[in-house]
Formats: C-alpha cells, sequence, structure tokens
C-alpha cells in the first residue's frame, strides 16, 4: 500500500512538472518566434503543447479511478518521448534547443519504473530522436532546420545524444537505485523507531503505578492510564495544567530532599483519596534536567483499612469495659432507686426535699438507660436470617416515623424513592428495621426547625442501597471521620451508642455503611446489603468514599442492638 501510495503522489508531481515546463515552453518559442525569423510553424506547435495539456488533464482524471498506477506511469513516460519528439521536429530537428527534454523523461522514467526501464527509455529515445533527424534529413517529412549538416555530421550529431540518452539512463538508474535502497532503509528505521516507541508508550501505560512527567515549570506533559484512572480525570483536563493545583497537600520535590509522602486530592466525584508521591528528576544525556516524573500509589484503601482497624479495636475495648461495669452500676444503682422512692413516701417532706428526690430519680433512670445501651452494645446476640424485602422494611420504619412527625407537629417530611418494587436479601428484619429507625432518629433529631427526610433504595451491582437524606445541619469532616465510634453524640442526652450498634449490625449482615455530609448541606448515610442473588459480595468498593465510609468485613462478630440510641456520632 505504501508504495502504490508513493507512485500516485510521483504520478501527480509528473503531471505538475509537466504542464510548468510545457507552460514555459510555449511562452519562450512564442517571444522567440516574434524576434526571431526562424521557420516555426506556430500554429503546428501551439496545437501540440494543448495536446500535450490535454493528456496531462486526462491522466489527472484517470488516477482517481484507474488504481493500476504502474501501467499509467509506462503510458505517460511513453506518450511524452512521442510528443517530445514532435516537439523537436517542429522547432528544427537537429537545430532544436529542445532535445534536452529526451534526458528529462529518461530520468523520469527511471524513478517511477524499475531500472531496466531505464535503458529501455534510452534506447526508445535514440530512435525516435535518430528518426526524427534522418526523417528530416531526407525530406521524407518536411523540414524546419536552418542548417544542413552533412552526413557525417548528423550521424555524430545522432550517436552523441546516444551516449549521453544512455549515460543519463546509467547515472539516473544508479541514483534511483541509491534512493530507493535509502528510502526502504528509512521505512524500515522508522517502523523500528516506531515500534520501539508504541512498546515504551504500551510499558508506561501498562504501568499500575499512576506515572506523571512535568517540564520544569511544574506543567503536566505526560499522564498514563493509571494515573487517569486515580485522578479520575480525562487527559485533556490533566495536559498542560500545574500539577501541584491537583492535590490539596504540598508534593515533595527533588530539590528538598523530601521525594516522597503522602497528599490528598477531592476527586470529581467529591470523595477524597490519599496518594503516595515520589518524585525523581527528568534527565536526558547531554542536555540535563528537562522535568520531573511523579509515581502515584492509591493509598485510600489501605488508610481506610487501618482506621477500620482502629474503630474495631475501640468498639472492643468499649464492649469489655461495658460488660466489665454495668452490672456494678446497676447493682447499686437499683438500690438507690430502691431507697430513693421509699424516701418520696415520708409524709414530712417538705416541696424542695421532693424536688430533689425527682432530680434523683430521673437522673437514676437516665443512668440506667445508659447502662441499658452498654449492655446492648457489649452482649452477643444471636440474629435470624431470613428472606427478607428491604422496601417493606424501609416502608415499615417510615410509616411509623410518619405518624410520630405528624403527632409532635415537627415540620418534617418524609419522602421515597424506590428505583425497584421489591429488594430481597438474606438478613435479620428486626435488626435491620433498628438500623433504619436508628437513621431516621438522627436525621430527625438534626432537624430541629424542620425539614424533609428521603429515603431510597436502587440496585447498584450486586448489592442494594438504601439511603437516608436529611436537610439538616450537616456534619465537618472530622466529625464523619469519627462518626461510628462510641460516645461521639453531638446531640443533648445521647450516649453516643446509636451508630456504633448500627455499625455492629450492619457488620453482621456483612454489609456496607457510610455517611456524606458538608456542613450546612445535610447528611446522607448509605448502607449497601448484597441482593438475594448475587453469586458473591465484592472484595471492594472503589466508589465509597475515603473518610466518609466505614467497610464492614464479612464474618463479623454479630452483636447486641439496644432499644434505645439513634444519636448522630
Amino acid at each position: 500500500m505504501q508504495s502504490t501510495f508513493d507512485d500516485r503522489n510521483w504520478l501527480v508531481w509528473l503531471v505538475r512538472v509537466r504542464i510548468f515546463i510545457l507552460t514555459l515552453l510555449l511562452a519562450i518559442e512564442l517571444a522567440v518566434a516574434q524576434f526571431s525569423p526562424a521557420p516555426l510553424p506556430m500554429r503546428l506547435f501551439i496545437t501540440t503543447i494543448l495536446l500535450w495539456f490535454s493528456l496531462s488533464l486526462f491522466y489527472v482524471l484517470l488516477l482517481s479511478f484507474w488504481q493500476e498506477h504502474r501501467l499509467q506511469a509506462t503510458l505517460q513516460i511513453l506518450t511524452d518521448l512521442i510528443l517530445v519528439s514532435i516537439v523537436v521536429h517542429e522547432t528544427g530537428g537537429w537545430d532544436s534547443s529542445l532535445n534536452f527534454l529526451y534526458p528529462l523523461v529518461i530520468i523520469v522514467g527511471s524513478v517511477l519504473l524499475p531500472r531496466v526501464w531505464a535503458q529501455l527509455l534510452a534506447t526508445l529515445a535514440f530512435i525516435l530522436y535518430g528518426a526524427v533527424l534522418e526523417l528530416n534529413y531526407y525530406g521524407v517529412v518536411p523540414s524546419y532546420c536552418t542548417t544542413h549538416p552533412g552526413p557525417k555530421a548528423l550521424q555524430a550529431i545522432i550517436f552523441v545524444n546516444l551516449f549521453a540518452f544512455l549515460a543519463v539512463a546509467y547515472l539516473a538508474g544508479l541514483l534511483t537505485s541509491k534512493l530507493r535502497q535509502v528510502g526502504v532503509e528509512l521505512k524500515d528505521t522508522s517502523g523500528a523507531l516506531e515500534s520501539l516507541q508504541a512498546l515504551h508508550e504500551n510499558i508506561i501505560q501498562s504501568i499500575s503505578s499512576g506515572l506523571i512527567t512535568t517540564g520544569l515549570d511544574g506543567r503536566i506533559t505526560l499522564v498514563n492510564t493509571a494515573a487517569q484512572r486515580l485522578l479520575d480525570r480525562m487527559p485533556t483536563e490533566l495536559l498542560g495544567s500545574p500539577v501541584h493545583q491537583l492535590f490539596l497537600d504540598p508534593l515533595p520535590t527533588v530539590e528538598s530532599q523530601r521525594t516522597h509522602g503522602e497528599v490528598r486530592f477531592d476527586a470529581p466525584t467529591r470523595f477524597r483519596k490519599t496518594v503516595r508521591v515520589r518524585v525523581t528528576a527528568l534527565s536526558v544525556p547531554e542536555r540535563g534536567e528537562l522535568g520531573y516524573v511523579y509515581v502515584l500509589d492509591d493509598l485510600t484503601e489501605i488508610r481506610r483499612l487501618e482506621r477500620e482497624v482502629r474503630i474495631q479495636d475501640k468498639l472492643a475495648a468499649v464492649g469489655r469495659l461495658a460488660a466489665a461495669i454495668a452490672h456494678e452500676i446497676r447493682n447499686p444503682l437499683t438500690s438507690i432507686a430502691g431507697s430513693v422512692s421509699m424516701l418520696s413516701g415520708v409524709p414530712e417532706m417538705n416541696e424542695d426535699h421532693r424536688r430533689l428526690l425527682d432530680i434523683v430519680t430521673r437522673e437514676s433512670q437516665r443512668l440506667n438507660s445508659i447502662i441499658t445501651d452498654f449492655l446492648a452494645y457489649s452482649r452477643n446476640k444471636q440474629y435470624h436470617f431470613d428472606r427478607v424485602d428491604l422496601i417493606q422494611s424501609v416502608e415499615d420504619t417510615l410509616t411509623l416515623m410518619d405518624h410520630r412527625m405528624t403527632a409532635e407537629k415537627t415540620g418534617i417530611t418524609i419522602e421515597r424513592r424506590y428505583a425497584v418494587r421489591e429488594a430481597w436479601a438474606i438478613a435479620d428484619g428486626d435488626r435491620l428495621k433498628q438500623v433504619f429507625w436508628n437513621l431516621c432518629e438522627n436525621a430527625v433529631r438534626a432537624m430541629k426547625d424542620g425539614g424533609t427526610l428521603t429515603a431510597a433504595v436502587e440496585s447498584l451491582g450486586d448489592d442494594w442501597q438504601i439511603s437516608f437524606i436529611d436537610t439538616g445541619k450537616g456534619m465537618t469532616p472530622q466529625q464523619i471521620e469519627k462518626i461510628f465510634e462510641p460516645f461521639q453524640s453531638d446531640f443533648e442526652g445521647g450516649t453516643g451508642l446509636g451508630l456504633a450498634i448500627v455499625y455492629q449490625i450492619v457488620q453482621a449482615h456483612e454489609g456496607k455503611v457510610w455517611a456524606r455530609s458538608k456542613p450546612g448541606q445535610g447528611t446522607t448515610f448509605v448502607l449497601r446489603l448484597r441482593r438475594l442473588d448475587a453469586e458473591r459480595p465484592s472484595s471492594a468498593d472503589n466508589d465509597v468514599p475515603d473518610h466518609h465510609r466505614v467497610l464492614v468485613g464479612a464474618g463479623a462478630r454479630a452483636a447486641a442492638v439496644g432499644a434505645g440510641g439513634g444519636l448522630r456520632g
């Protein structure tokens, strides 16, 4: 295909050059005819030139629908030789100054045709040129010559041109052969270079770590596929932009000798990620430093797992502590409550004493509620797993919550967004209702001045995703970081165990739970539970945010769930 494409280009070039030469010859001969008395048959000459022009235009049209370029080249060169002979005859035969057109045609033939054709064209040119001279000399055709050389002079002219034609053919063929050889070597070298470049590019694009190169000014010049996927951006967004603007933390630099470190950035999906960055200078021998190379590794999942381990350690510690102290506190608390109850029946007590006893009774009940949460949090419970329609469980919870909101006139409305009619899963229905109730209670407490609580259920891969969205005050990243840790309540009177218990229940169901929030923009709690028809749970969930989620691992211990709670962590 490449050879055909080159032949076509040469033929187009040949037509252009031919038209240029014909135009130049016509102009010169017209000018000479005005100032010279030479017997040039002007009408015949112009007719020949116009015929040549017409054939050239025909050849241009022929290129568009006839793909045999080698045959076209042969046809054009043979036509040129014949027309050159006619023009030489019309311009004076042996007196003509246009016999230099023969070597031009031979050179073009050497370029377009195989090398042996150059010698054949030289021979044909000699035959045609000799025929023109002989026919003019013996008067077979009308002669336009101004001189009359003798037979020996005529033979000398013919044979000198013969040797000239053969020499031109030999040299042109040799030069063309060398050019073709160089062209082949150049193509081979170019192909090898392209293959090497493709190999290097494939290596760069196949590296699992993100790779970014920049100039000395810090602007990005190259981004591999892993970096695009990690940064969640298109190459058009990255190329040419300053690399430091992509990250929230300062990047390590070669000059500071701190060539590696961890930085954070906010992905377009609004999730914050953590990456390890290593930087080195991009150096080229004899040219020095041209820029910098940044290698990125995603640490988001690792840091999330570390946080999960810390949370589980805290939960375990709190569970052991609760189990140890709950019984020790409840016994004296029961005695105190009984004694206060007996004292309240003494008739001699005045109103101040009775008010103090009421305070003691109320605080004793509050302390008993906290201890109940401790025990519910620390005890092992049996779960009863069965086929459960999550839509029905959510609807039951929302119905109770709707009645409560109406009775208390909180100004909160409830919206439902169900993308499916049924959402079957293997779960403990009662425990999940406690999870849904706690999250709804959390949302209601966050909307003291009214608002909208939205519950959404949708299918996402092998999971069901259940979301509870409020329009409350929202939370800061620091609050979200510790949202499921015990004793992290932001509400008055809360123990901070509600969301910790939610965490345990979801953990027992091998699910995931996380929160998304910004101050003043409300909060969204999201649960993921495995679908009943799913073959296996996903090993990782890359679209769950960094510090906005707590991933609950499979095979976790089933934990107790108290009736109280619903407190924002």
